[in-house]
């Protein structure tokens, strides 16, 4: 447990992250699962990109960094264009059935990428660094949206999707990569 006393910014910016987590798991864990993989993954992804978006305009409220600004206008772009595009085609991939098998190994395997999520994210070190928090808090959000892309890309999935996935993985990838090089530029 961190007994750090923290200063007013991070008391703040701690508080806003919980509850943009805590409304993350909700919905992720409501979405309606159903017979097509590419919907549910669709429907479960969605929330998680809006989690990421309101935790970088969190961040965007206390950072003077300005690589670290980059990545977290980065982060809001791209994954507004994400929900966009998923948005455009989920009515045709939720028509895209799987059979029972395949959604029982996708959801099985699902349901434990977000619990490492979810765990790595409510339990990452807090201290009154910001850019700090943002960074160990982000890596794991961004991990997680790569299990779960490669996750999916396992089974049959729509074909509209199949690339959109693809991009998931690369943008977070290459986000992780530079959050990590800037956590070591500024000593996390």
């Amino acid at each position: 447990m961190n007994m750090c006393r923290f200063s007013n910014n991070t008391r703040d910016y701690v508080e806003q992250y919980h509850c943009i987590l805590d409304e993350m798991i909700r919905n992720m864990n409501c979405a309606e699962l159903t017979d097509s993989l590419s919907g549910s993954f669709i429907t479960q992804m969605i929330p998680h990109h809006r989690a990421a978006i309101e935790m970088s305009k969190n961040l965007l409220c206390y950072t003077t960094n300005i690589p670290l600004q980059d990545i977290a206008l980065n982060i809001i772009s791209s994954q507004e264009k994400s929900i966009q595009n998923m948005t455009e085609v989920f009515p045709r991939c939720e028509s895209c059935i799987n059979c029972k098998r395949d959604i029982e190994c996708y959801e099985m395997k699902n349901e434990r990428i977000i619990s490492d999520m979810i765990y790595e994210m409510k339990s990452a070190c807090t201290d009154n660094h910001i850019n700090c928090n943002f960074m160990r808090e982000m890596i794991p959000h961004h991990r997680g949206a790569v299990r779960m892309s490669e996750n999916a890309l396992r089974f049959s999935l729509c074909p509209e999707l199949v690339p959109l996935l693809d991009a998931i993985i690369v943008s977070q990838k290459e986000g992780i990569r530079k959050m990590q090089c800037l956590m070591k530029k500024a000593g996390c």
